[in-house]
């Protein structure tokens, strides 16, 4: 079994006000230094059988028209190590 993970962040021009209430945040907590926060979602998808280009493309299309609202949002996809079996 493979995992692939599949990240959505708001497109850099759109306006983020949850990450910039932490931004606001972060000093009143002792954490100075910070000059942007954005946040977005993270997806870990379990998957049966080879991650091969097919099971790729079926990801991004779920990506695409589920997981992410293109319009105002972008996605990657990333593959990740299979874990050993302990």
């Amino acid at each position: 079994m493979a995992r692939v993970v599949v990240d959505v962040m708001l497109k850099p021009e759109i306006l983020d006000p949850q990450g910039q209430a932490v931004q606001r945040a972060l000093p009143r907590l002792g954490f100075e230094g910070i000059a942007d926060v954005r946040q977005g979602k993270r997806f870990e998808l379990e998957i049966e059988g080879p991650v091969d280009d097919a099971a790729l493309a079926r990801i991004h299309e779920m990506a695409e028209t589920f997981l992410a609202n293109t319009v105002i949002e972008d996605f990657t996809v990333k593959v990740e190590k299979a874990e050993e079996s302990k």
